[in-house]
């Protein structure tokens, strides 16, 4: 009788650590859209404006923040805003807290305390004006003069009226308020 109860007790041990380890394991986490957009580095695009003109976009962002991996995974995620994007723009994606060092035509542009954590690059500093946002998007323009930055999470259908209003050069004769009246989208 004893042997019978234990090996009773045995069987209802293993169920139970068998059903604890369901528990146990991670949730299966959603798919995450590859972008298809070709992101350079900030210094190839800004070499490649030199030989072949063409307006930059900045994608402005931090590891730590959760806007940022929200607009990789939606916004540039959208076919339609990544072909855009690749058609129109060198598209940059730059890490405001970045270590290395950049020079840009002589000027040095460093993070004054790379070992330091959430320390911002100078350039991110200069690019966004000192204002520290994320995600921030920096437009230039194809000579490398800063045309606007918007700062925050955008979703596709308003970010592809962004884009093409400074794509198409809509920006050099309409504003922006009147020329998203007439844009006909393509983001679903």
């Amino acid at each position: 009788m004893k042997k019978q109860n234990i090996f009773i007790l045995v069987i209802i041990l293993l169920i139970l650590c068998d059903s604890f380890s369901l528990f146990a394991q991670e949730p299966a986490k959603p798919a995450v859209k590859e972008s298809k957009i070709k992101w350079y580095s900030f210094e190839d695009a800004y070499n490649l404006i030199k030989k072949k003109p063409k307006k930059i976009f900045i994608d402005m962002f931090t590891d730590w923040c959760g806007w940022c991996k929200k607009m990789d995974s939606e916004t540039f995620a959208n076919p339609v805003i990544a072909e855009y994007m690749s058609d129109n723009f060198y598209c940059v994606k730059f890490n405001a807290e970045r270590k290395d060092t950049i020079v840009l035509d002589g000027q040095t542009f460093v993070n004054p305390n790379p070992a330091g954590s959430r320390s911002t690059h100078k350039l991110a500093v200069e690019l966004l004006r000192g204002k520290l946002s994320y995600p921030s998007f920096v437009f230039l323009n194809e000579k490398g003069q800063e045309l606007t930055v918007i700062a925050g999470y955008q979703q596709p259908r308003e970010f592809e009226k962004v884009l093409n209003w400074f794509g198409s050069n809509a920006y050099l004769k309409t504003q922006f308020e009147d020329y998203k009246v007439g844009f006909q989208g393509k983001v679903k």
